[in-house]
């Protein structure tokens, strides 16, 4: 009979052990916080985080183990009794978001959420899988006084364009930047974060550093933050820690219920016309992002599905394969309207059953057509709009945030216990 338990023994008895890899400042070299990087038993085929999730993946248990990992980490680093300042740096995965937590698990986790300050790191497939539910994750986040970090940067080109929507205090570059720093790609997503960093004041934390050469091309890509070999490798945490300094969260997004017109509108003049007229605009932006010159989010709003018609089915299934998302909302349409795109359908008094969006954000790009139907009888290409049209990258976001609200979950995700 073997001694190796199976992957439901390890999860039962909550098996998992957190070694820490220290962050570090990069022009002081002071610690400013600790990933929490999770392993299964030694010595078992769990013993990998890798397949340690692929198994619990497996069985459906990996929502569970997640809640596991957490709740380990928070009770090592509060055992620690460390500097308070620091900040704790912890994954979460997407599917943790739909379960609650674990009873047994709540004390501690409830205890971090009083005691430590933690960055939650999240990554870029969790916001084309569930945008509203990522968002909602990320606000209880930062009501609870913790920050938000986007993961493995520049690893997949996707990341780019999602990285505005979660709105990341810190922003690390996947270790890949590192080692081929004359790559076009490299140089693309180190300017896309240098963009982001400097209009939202996000740190950029370099991962993957192993030799004074990396730290030097981590300097020269603008990160200030630095983890890697070169400062420590994984470990249980020290018994003290020299002199700290707490990393800084930037101002959280607004969070609100407007919608893109209403939004648009507050900040930029009005003009009237026809949808005749409108047509043009809105297939140009629809091509900016199906152009494929760099991953690109689109987002409409076509108030009834007879305005979704097979042509624009056809377009917008084409640029989904290339997109990290694309999104359909109309009275009508269902939660996939075609493959790759996801859909919502507005209920009679919904707000946007009178507007017509189009809103395209990528890297290195951003336009909003926002547009409100006047309610005119008569042909269909005369019926007259007031609209606007905006480039205003920080202006277009916010109106596409307040979309993805839209594409809700059935559940609230959870991130901590309420």
């Amino acid at each position: 009979m073997s001694d190796v338990p199976d992957i439901h023994d390890v999860l039962d008895r909550r098996a998992v052990t957190t070694l820490f890899q220290p962050l570090v400042e990069l022009t002081t070299g002071r610690v400013l916080g600790y990933e929490a990087l999770s392993r299964g038993p030694a010595g078992s085929p769990w013993e990998s985080p890798a397949a340690l999730f692929a198994a619990a993946r497996h069985f459906g248990r990996e929502a569970e183990l997640d809640w596991i990992c957490r709740a380990r980490a928070y009770r090592s680093a509060l055992a620690a009794g460390l500097d308070p300042g620091l900040s704790w740096f912890v994954n979460m995965e997407p599917a943790a978001s739909r379960m609650a937590c674990p009873p047994d698990l709540a004390p501690g986790v409830e205890s971090a959420r009083d005691r430590l300050r933690v960055v939650t790191e999240m990554t870029e497939r969790a916001i084309a899988v569930d945008p509203s539910g990522l968002l909602t994750a990320a606000a209880a986040c930062r009501t609870a006084g913790w920050g938000v970090a986007l993961d493995d940067v520049g690893a997949d080109p996707m990341s780019l364009a999602l990285m505005p929507f979660l709105h990341p205090d810190v922003v690390k570059l996947d270790m890949a930047m590192l080692h081929a720093p004359g790559d076009p790609h490299t140089a693309r997503v180190v300017a896309a974060v240098a963009a982001y960093a400097e209009a939202s004041g996000a740190i950029v934390l370099a991962e993957g550093i192993e030799t004074e050469e990396h730290l030097a091309v981590a300097r020269t890509m603008g990160a200030t933050v630095g983890q890697g070999w070169h400062f420590g490798r994984p470990a249980p945490l020290p018994p003290a820690a020299g002199p700290t300094t707490s990393l800084p969260f930037i101002a959280p997004p607004r969070d609100d219920d407007r919608t893109p017109f209403t939004i648009v509108s507050a900040r930029r003049p009005l003009a009237r016309t026809t949808k005749a007229q409108l047509m043009p605009m809105s297939r140009h932006l629809e091509a900016l992002a199906g152009d494929g010159g760099e991953p690109t989010v689109l987002l409409a709003c076509f108030q009834d599905a007879r305005h979704f018609t097979a042509a624009t089915a056809r377009r917008f299934g084409r640029i989904a394969v290339s997109s990290p998302l694309v999104a359909a909302i109309g009275s009508g349409l269902t939660d996939e309207p075609v493959p790759g795109v996801r859909g919502a359908c507005l209920g009679d008094g919904d707000l946007l059953r009178g507007e017509w969006n189009v809103i395209v954000v990528g890297p290195h790009r951003a336009a909003a057509l926002v547009a409100h139907d006047l309610g005119d009888d008569g042909p269909e290409g005369e019926r007259r709009f007031d609209f606007a049209l905006t480039h205003d990258r920080a202006l277009v976001v916010e109106a596409a945030r307040s979309l993805l609200h839209w594409l809700a979950p059935a559940r609230t995700p959870e991130l901590l216990p309420s």
